[in-house]
């Protein structure tokens, strides 16, 4: 990409992985609202992928997006999944059907889905995708071409020096994660910033983590910007981030998308105090013993005992922060009704943890939380 395209690209993205449910479908009219009012803010990057909301999120860039607007008015990025490719037609294959979801004929910025330490970019290189991805961009059927990371500083540096091709690559990036031992975001920032590579962010505010904090937290940032959400400083934080292009927020309803636009609409960088609070903040995080999960669900639609992982984790979380507080086990309970299964039911299969980009020790989780929540 150009520094001229680098700096022409919205600073917010709208990220179409949890967008607003009723009655547990897509719930299209609170979406068009979302989409009107993001594109009226002069805002224009969507991101979706072949697995969100089981397809039905590439569906909806069609009926609320391609078929409502000018193909000229956004960019849309979407996501090839190693986990759905045994065969190299299966690229064709799957790239065919997007472009009919999406009701588009070429996409903006199109990603190999996940590269991690193991299988997926494994698979990726057994069936040449980086190559087949060059050969859609040279027939116009993708604009820009990169992949979506959760893998380590080594195997980044790898793929890099591997494929130079590579214009753009999306992290997970956020100040809770910047000295995670696993997810090392601040490396993997290192490592892109220092080869001039624009970075996508995706869970800049952790799945939500970061907006609904434990209030002694949250007092900490309204003793230093009263009217400031902590989504805003979670926001600010990565994009006062030198060479990070997009930053992408999975809104799920109308007021997270106004709070949003409202901290891009005039964006004001970190201070030096800024900086401060947020270190302050970090350290008193660390102190808690909670379960980093981002609620991305991957682990979820292959789980034989239908649990509903990441609302358990929620819930466990919450026990842990209150031990003495009933509304957990309240929550637990309200997730038994709509379906999920019992955290005891777990059978330890462990097909959760083989797909979660967190590397959380799931099955070990299932047995704590049957253990805090069940009794």
């Amino acid at each position: 990409m150009t520094p001229e395209e680098i700096k022409d690209m919205p600073k917010l993205g709208f990220g179409l992985m949890r967008l607003p449910q009723r009655d547990g479908a897509i719930d299209v009219d609170a979406v068009r609202t979302m989409v009107d009012a993001y594109l009226e803010a002069g805002f224009n990057y969507f991101d979706t992928a072949y697995v969100y909301h089981g397809g039905n999120s590439e569906r909806v860039v069609k009926e609320m997006l391609t078929e409502r607007y000018p193909r000229e008015r956004f960019r849309l990025a979407t996501k090839l999944p190693a986990w759905a490719l045994e065969t190299a037609e299966d690229r064709d294959r799957i790239f065919s059907e997007q472009l009919d979801r999406c009701g588009v004929s070429f996409f903006d910025f199109y990603l190999l889905h996940s590269l991690e330490d193991g299988g997926h970019y494994q698979t990726y290189e057994r069936l040449d995708c980086f190559r087949w991805a060059m050969e859609q961009k040279a027939a116009g059927r993708i604009r820009h071409f990169g992949f979506s990371f959760h893998g380590s500083p080594e195997l980044l540096e790898q793929v890099l020096d591997a494929h130079p091709e590579v214009e753009f690559v999306q992290i997970q990036l956020n100040y809770a994660d910047w000295n995670n031992q696993v997810v090392q975001s601040g490396r993997l920032y290192e490592i892109l910033h220092e080869r001039r590579i624009p970075i996508i962010v995706m869970e800049p505010i952790k799945g939500g983590t970061l907006a609904n904090m434990e209030p002694a937290l949250e007092e900490k940032f309204r003793a230093a910007r009263p009217d400031a959400t902590p989504a805003s400083w979670a926001l600010r934080f990565v994009g006062s981030l030198d060479g990070v292009m997009t930053i992408l927020s999975g809104m799920s309803e109308p007021r997270q998308m106004e709070e949003n636009l409202a901290t891009f609409r005039s964006f004001e960088p970190l201070t030096d105090a800024d900086r401060a609070v947020i270190a302050d903040v970090v350290r008193a995080m660390q102190d808690m013993p909670l379960v980093p999960c981002t609620a991305c669900r991957y682990c979820t639609d292959g789980c034989p005992a239908g649990i509903h992982i990441p609302d358990v984790i929620r819930a466990l979380n919450t026990a842990r922060l209150y031990p003495g507080d009933s509304r957990p086990k309240m929550f637990y309970k309200g997730l038994l009704r709509q379906g999920s299964g019992r955290a005891s039911e777990c059978i330890s299969c462990g097909q959760c943890e083989s797909v979660c980009p967190q590397h959380l020790p799931i099955m070990e989780l299932m047995t704590e939380a049957a253990e805090k929540l069940e009794q």
